[in-house]
């Protein structure tokens, strides 16, 4: 029944004509305008899709056509978000969002910047988007085919144009603008000093304020603008409600391990990219694309061509995020008489406007000014202080579309040409893990890393733009400290620190914490003889280091209160395995992210600035960690009493917490009876979940909640484990399932297999896909 229901399915949305069914699979066959020659669409058991085309034109139109089939209505939603075209559809409470995201599209050099994506960029994206409009033809000649979402919201998927793959850059992820305005604020409340709390910095380094910054003048809805432009769409009133946690938290684990230090003599390469869990469908789209000289395997963003992930039968490669500095934000002193002009250098310098039209559903178009400086766009002007604000990016560069910098590198065959290819990416900042059928493995950092020219212009806070503080250029990716063939037989990235002390570019002074790393490289070294499935098995270790350190400072305390005594019991049982069934997980996940964090902030900064610090999402523990260790230093001269004094004041809270959620009988707690994950549909069903999860911020297996209410919001949904060099031996997993259309038998059904720490077969020879195969599809041009 299941394979008539997907045959069903496919024949609904593609419009084909049944052709004789196969004993193993069902088959099918249909014309499609703007192929030169027929493609195979292969859909194995697990709805990945192996294409197979006669060159890579067609390849990457039917990727386009497939997609379009699989995804229609997230690339058609995310083209209208990035392109500021929702009010068109959705009507007037869109045209803000509309007009921010207008602010940040790119509007340089085209031919710079095609040309930034190698000699295939052009030609994939032209033929990716002729590939989409191709089916979007063939549902406006089959309206009933058209998915759900636009029947409910009463509109028509839109035809694409190749510029809009690349013109759109506001998924990329940045996270520093964020905690500029943060780290200002709490100058401004409490001194210079007071930035030391929010986050630690690496190597180490003082924030100081720029010449010329008054701090307190940052209004805290500066980036109300930025936010909005960088925003999902919410269809159903809410939704920017979790962007800054996502924003805080985005992060991934990668590794290759060389053939010295595998069973199999192979190199092994596994990638965990964390996004965010709460959209239906996921970030990723599991693919293989083959055509003669070109046979990659892997996931991409369902919106590029290509494959950003995985390997072309040499090379393997994988990546997590390299917190490169890639914005800054700007404040300038305005003409008191014409807000217009803005004081730079000697004189006034005149801003650019722009005037949009924005087409509005139900209503006239209405226009829109959008105000730049020489250095971005103009986010927010306080008309009462002669005083704007703007955001410079490297998204204004050509070749700054997030990811799309793959198709570079998508034909190496050796580390020299992967590292050469890496040379043009821009955005986002990312570590490239790379391994080859050679036995070569290595580590490759890229990104636009900006030379800031100015005294203490750091990035770390706004700076004015009248001239002091600029933008030299960019550092090339080749000065950036990569590895090759590393003596631990081993390299791994969670986007720790990692740069080489004493070298001479510092990419970013905020990095996410070393927990996750020194976890992965703790059992890598401990795993001699390292098989697939022992990484399958690192992805989804819970084990928190951070519960290990801060745990040894309940040694010696006691507590006559009765609540506070049964925490320090259970929190002394404790091994630091945040697992679903564990119930001193529960107790320490909520102790330390709702109420020792911000005990800690009252005890170090004064009320204003303490209350701004606990506030923020994604506490920096390794600060909490190091007040501890010296307390002294940090908590003053009874530190020792202090620290003792925090851990028994908040316990009793969490414990009463907790116990009031999941009754008082400790022994009954669980983490996973807390903490879960639902995939939520953008229109707000059908929903996949709600899923008890483990894991928490700080483990290789990570759960990034909203405190809230501790829905998991950023985690793992897609997963990889590449046998380099035998490529049938390769596992993944993409949750909770490759489809975004709710019709789909491959809408939900791996969401099962990816919580329980599961995977599925990536699978790469024709003849295992044909073993495995649930639908066989014939694309071919019209007679």
């Amino acid at each position: 029944m299941r394979v008539r229901a997907l045959l069903a399915v496919l024949v609904g949305l593609c419009g084909m004509s049944t052709a004789p069914v196969a004993a193993a699979a069902p088959a099918a066959a249909y014309e499609v305008a703007g192929l030169r020659k027929p493609v195979d669409l292969l859909v194995d058991k697990w709805g990945v899709p192996h294409i197979y085309a006669a060159d890579t034109s067609d390849l990457f139109f039917a990727q386009g056509y497939n997609i379009a089939r699989d995804r229609l209505f997230q690339i058609d939603t995310w083209r209208r978000r990035g392109l500021g075209t929702l009010s068109e559809v959705l009507g007037p409470s869109y045209v803000d969002q509309d007009r921010a995201a207008r602010l940040f599209l790119y509007r340089g050099d085209m031919d710079a910047e095609w040309a930034s994506y190698g000699p295939e960029g052009r030609l994939a994206a032209t033929r990716f988007a002729e590939g989409i409009n191709a089916y979007v033809d063939w549902l406006a000649r089959n309206p009933s085919a058209v998915p759900p979402e636009f029947g409910k919201l009463g509109y028509r998927p839109a035809r694409w144009r190749p510029e809009d793959v690349v013109r759109i850059r506001t998924h990329a992820i940045g996270e520093n603008l964020s905690w500029e305005v943060i780290r200002a604020k709490l100058v401004c409340q409490a001194g210079q000093g007071s930035s030391r709390y929010l986050r630690s910095l690496r190597p180490a380094h003082e924030a100081v304020v720029p010449a010329g910054l008054d701090p307190c003048v940052i209004p805290d809805d500066v980036l109300k603008v930025y936010n909005l432009a960088t925003a999902a769409v919410s269809f159903t009133g809410k939704g920017f409600e979790t962007k800054d946690i996502a924003d805080a938290t985005t992060g991934s684990n990668a590794w290759a391990i060389g053939p010295g230090r595998t069973a199999s003599g192979r190199p092994i390469l596994a990638n965990d990219p964390h996004r965010g869990t709460d959209a239906l469908p996921s970030g990723r789209y599991v693919a293989q694309l083959s055509a003669p000289g070109l046979n990659l395997a892997g996931a991409g963003e369902p919106w590029n061509p290509g494959i950003a992930i995985g390997h072309n039968g040499t090379i393997a490669f994988g990546l997590t995020n390299l917190p490169i500095d890639q914005t800054d934000l700007y404040v300038y002193e305005l003409d008191p008489k014409d807000h217009t002009r803005y004081r730079y250098g000697d004189g006034w310098e005149r801003m650019t406007t722009v005037t949009e039209t924005i087409p509005v559903q139900g209503g006239a178009p209405v226009t829109r000014e959008l105000a730049f400086t020489r250095h971005g766009g103009v986010v927010k002007v306080d008309e009462a202080a002669h005083r704007a604000f703007a955001v410079r990016s490297a998204w204004t560069q050509p070749g700054s579309s997030a990811y799309l910098g793959s198709l570079n590198y998508q034909r190496a065959k050796n580390f020299g040409e992967f590292t050469t290819a890496m040379q043009k990416w821009g955005t986002p900042g990312s570590n490239l893990v790379y391994a080859d059928t050679h036995g070569d493995i290595g580590y490759v950092p890229a990104g636009l890393t900006p030379r800031r020219t100015g005294a203490n212009y750091d990035g770390l806070l706004p700076v004015p733009g009248d001239g002091r503080y600029e933008w030299n250029g960019f550092h090339a990716n080749s000065e950036l400290p990569g590895q090759y063939n590393p003596a631990s037989g081993f390299f791994a990235s969670a986007n720790d620190f990692n740069i080489p002390p004493g070298h001479p570019v510092v990419s970013n002074y905020e990095w996410q914490l070393p927990y996750r790393k020194q976890r992965i490289d703790e059992l890598i070294r401990s795993h001699p003889g390292a098989t697939v499935a022992d990484s399958l098995a690192l992805q989804k270790d819970e084990k928190s280091l951070v519960a290990g350190e801060l745990l040894q400072y309940l040694r010696g305390l006691s507590s006559s209160d009765p609540d506070t005594a049964k925490a320090l019991d259970l929190l002394r049982g404790y091994d630091g395995v945040a697992s679903l069934d564990s119930a001193p997980a529960a107790l320490f996940e909520i102790w330390i992210m709702k109420h020792l964090h911000a005990a800690w902030a009252h005890a170090v900064l004064p009320q204003a600035a303490a209350d701004t610090l606990a506030n923020t999402i994604n506490p920096d523990y390794s600060l909490v960690l190091a007040s501890f260790a010296d307390p002294k230093a940090w908590l003053g001269p009874d530190g020792a009493a202090v620290r003792d004094k925090l851990i028994l004041d908040t316990l009793p809270s969490a414990f009463r917490e907790v116990a009031g959620k999941l009754g008082p009988d400790p022994s009954a707690w669980r983490w996973g009876a807390l903490q879960f994950q639902q995939f939520r549909h953008p229109l707000g069903e059908p929903n996949v979940g709600p899923t008890p999860v483990g894991g928490d911020y700080h483990t290789v297996h990570p759960s990034f909640f909203f405190p809230a209410n501790y829905q998991q919001i950023i985690g793992a949904t897609f997963k990889m484990a590449l046998d380099v060099g035998n490529w049938n031996g390769s596992s993944a997993i993409n949750a909770p399932g490759q489809s975004g259309d709710p019709r789909s038998p491959h809408y939900r059904d791996l969401n099962g297999l990816w919580a329980s720490g599961g995977a599925f077969p990536l699978l790469y020879s024709r003849a295992e896909v044909e073993r495995n195969l649930d639908v066989r599809i014939r694309l071919q041009p019209p007679r």
